[in-house]
């Protein structure tokens, strides 16, 4: 598989080849979607996250900063490139996930939009069906040890293929109806040789998930569930 590009004036867009056909530039722009009542619901990060209501249903996600140097300069980039862009390597890293069948989201389509020396950028990748964020599924239920033992398994199958996630946390991590277990948002993410990487991998993680405990006392999380994830995580590895 891979992208098609397109450029149209100082405007570049990468379409995955499944889309090639239908896709437009305006499936980028959340106004597109305004304007034809196809908004499903929305999701706040960084910045607003959108669900399209679409055959199949969409996730359309503009490039913001965080952190204090949002403050300055929350949606533009210095531009080095269009391979070493931000929409590039994620659409090319979702491509590669696709590949090698990892569960992450399949991609859509990115687009640049050059200004000056900078750009703006937003990406479209398919929603996984029925998946809810372990973050606001821990806040209504507590997860089996079947669940957690999966999650891990599931972060060592892409550590194993060498992919490192820049932002591993308790709400990258989602989990469908059918319990199976998915991993988003592969911004500033890479494939990288095994090496330390994969225990900060796993220790952000856990930070995330006391933060996330100091911040809803309801969550439906313990320690005795921690082990639990580096039981499936230590199985798949020394399989």
């Amino acid at each position: 598989m891979s992208l098609l590009h397109r450029q149209q004036g100082t405007s570049h867009f990468w379409v995955a080849e499944k889309y090639s056909t239908s896709f437009e530039p305006g499936w980028l722009d959340a106004s597109y979607w305004q304007q034809r009542d196809a908004i499903a619901g929305t999701a706040q990060g960084r910045g607003t996250t959108l669900f399209i209501a679409h055959t199949p249903a969409l996730v359309l996600r503009r490039y913001q900063r965080g952190g204090l140097v949002a403050k300055l300069n929350r949606m533009h980039y210095l531009y080095n490139g269009l391979q070493r862009s931000r929409p590039f390597q994620e659409l090319s890293l979702l491509q590669t996930l696709q590949q090698k069948q990892l569960p992450a989201p399949a991609p859509v389509a990115a687009g640049l939009y050059r200004c000056g020396l900078y750009y703006t950028a937003a990406i479209l990748t398919e929603r996984i069906a029925e998946a809810t964020d372990l973050v606001s599924r821990l806040r209504q239920q507590s997860l089996g040890t079947s669940d957690w033992i999966e999650t891990g398994r599931t972060i060592a199958r892409f550590h194993q293929a060498g992919i490192y996630h820049s932002d591993l946390n308790a709400n990258n991590i989602m989990l469908d109806a059918q319990h199976q277990v998915w991993v988003i948002d592969f911004d500033k993410c890479e494939q990288r040789p095994t090496g330390s990487w994969t225990s900060n991998n796993l220790s952000r993680l856990h930070r995330s998930l006391v933060k996330e405990k100091g911040k809803y006392p309801e969550l439906h999380w313990q320690e005795s569930d921690w082990q639990s994830l580096l039981e499936g995580y230590s199985g798949a590895t020394s399989a």
